[in-house]
């Protein structure tokens, strides 16, 4: 079955549910319209277990979203019964193989009752917890159910991190072929996509920016989308910018690129170094993205700002040629400084990657002549000389991978040991925090050597990374 066809079915169960939901709110569980439509959304549902064990259905930042991808079809109707089932606490409702059509009635009642009871309030319950179940039944659960960052499960173990990422680099795609197709990019889809990535890393951000370092280089367009929106979020949140504004500034980053739609591809793809002629052809991006986000609607004015300031530096340099901007949106730096440290560390058919420590090393270089200092130390305390996901080699000789940079010395990370002192894998993989570790006479203790390279490994360095 196509993709097409199977949102199809997602469609079919999302609207035999609302009109169950509608139902159960005006009549009693054994009328006859109640009976119908709930037996209609039973056997939606049973149809659509024959392709997915768990049939997954979310409400987030106003849009609904089946099968981790939002579902096109806007209504009113459609827009109102996103905001009820938000105003009730419940973001995912999860429905298990082997529901019972009494179950459905269940759960159907038990929603419609918390309807009603929002109508004639009018105010929702601000009192419920992070992670809350409205509804518990055997094959149906219903609430505000958050990314677990340590098994990666949004609630029924169908969606992992390592899906959600490549998810969104799907999306990405999307979100780019749109802006070719039909001259702007799907809003909707880009703005939920930022939110799961921002509300997976709540729960996993060493994870999530490890999988920043995971590239897939035939997918650079759009590994580069998704990495840099991940990254510059990051950035911002250690800066105490969260909510609304955090998810602007990441849509920012996630489109500062937008503008090479309009780059001729065999100047966008091409396999070798551009020429001085085809360099000054796609320095026009960034000219080209800020009228595109310009003329897209729904669309913060941030976006455009961000897609055109983002080649921009300090010291005149940079482009469009002839401007100059010492104080940058500060958005715009933070998606620069992601920008120029995702591409550096990338694997290019003309370049080799630059490894990690010394693209940091590059950028310290810069501090305070291209980029803003303070923003660049930053970033460099938030990374870590070794990055999460950065295979390295420990004082020991023991082989590790950092999970995480979250004490006072950068050679000292968070480290999940894999290959002991002599040279054997280690069937249980510790985790050990090296900074707190005992120390000797003269106060030396376990550190980093240096970064080794990835491909000479063949660990999962996504359960790696997890916490345990």
């Amino acid at each position: 079955m196509n993709p097409s066809e199977r949102m199809s079915r997602y469609e079919d169960v999302v609207q035999r549910l609302s009109a169950a939901l509608r139902s159960a709110q005006l009549y009693t569980a054994k009328h006859p319209t109640v009976t119908e439509y709930t037996h209609a959304l039973h056997a939606g549902l049973t149809d659509l277990h024959q392709l997915d064990p768990s049939i997954i259905i979310g409400f987030v930042g106003g849009e609904l979203i089946a099968a981790d991808r939002p579902l096109l079809r806007a209504s009113a109707v459609r827009r109102e019964f996103t905001g009820q089932m938000q105003a009730i606490d419940v973001n995912r409702i999860v429905f298990d193989r082997g529901v019972t059509v009494d179950e459905v009635l269940a759960f159907v009642q038990a929603i419609a009752a918390k309807l009603v009871a929002l109508h004639t309030s009018g105010q929702r319950d601000e009192s419920a917890a992070t992670d809350v179940q409205v509804v518990a039944l055997p094959h149906i659960r219903a609430g505000r159910i958050q990314v677990d960052g340590s098994a990666g499960q949004w609630g029924s173990g169908a969606v992992t991190v390592r899906k959600l990422y490549g998810n969104s680099v799907d999306t990405a795609r999307t979100v780019w072929e749109s802006a070719q197709k039909d001259g702007q990019p799907d809003v909707p889809i880009a703005r939920e996509t930022v939110e799961q990535l921002a509300g997976a890393a709540d729960g996993a951000g060493g994870l999530m920016i490890g999988l920043t370092g995971m590239l897939d280089y035939d997918e650079y367009t759009f590994t580069h989308m998704i990495n840099v929106a991940i990254l510059t979020m990051a950035q911002a949140r250690s800066l105490g910018i969260e909510g609304a504004r955090l998810r602007e500034i990441g849509l920012a980053a996630l489109l500062h690129d937008i503008g090479k739609v309009r780059t001729p591809t065999d100047i966008l793809q091409k396999p070798s170094a551009l020429t001085p002629r085809e360099f000054e052809v796609m320095k026009r991006h960034p000219i080209d993205g800020a009228a595109i986000l310009r003329g897209t609607q729904e669309m913060p004015h941030l976006a455009a700002i961000v897609a055109f300031e983002h080649h921009l530096r300090r010291d005149g340099a940079g482009y469009p040629v002839g401007l100059s901007r010492p104080a940058l949106n500060v958005a715009t730096a933070l998606c620069g400084i992601a920008d120029v440290y995702d591409a550096m560390r990338s694997k290019r058919s003309y370049q080799e990657a630059f490894p990690t420590d010394r693209v940091l090393e590059v950028m310290r270089r810069n501090d305070g002549k291209q980029f803003d200092q303070d923003l660049v130390r930053r970033f460099i305390s938030l990374m870590g000389v070794f990055p999460p996901a950065t295979i390295v080699r420990l004082t020991t000789g023991e082989v590790a991978v950092v999970v995480e940079n979250d004490g006072p010395e950068p050679d000292r990370p968070t480290v999940q040991v894999i290959i002991d002192r002599d040279g054997e894998r280690i069937a249980d993989p510790q985790r050990r925090v090296l900074w707190e570790e005992p120390r000797d006479e003269y106060g030396d203790g376990v550190s980093v050597v240096v970064a080794l390279d990835p491909s000479q490994y063949s660990f999962d360095l996504i359960s790696l990374l997890a916490p345990s």
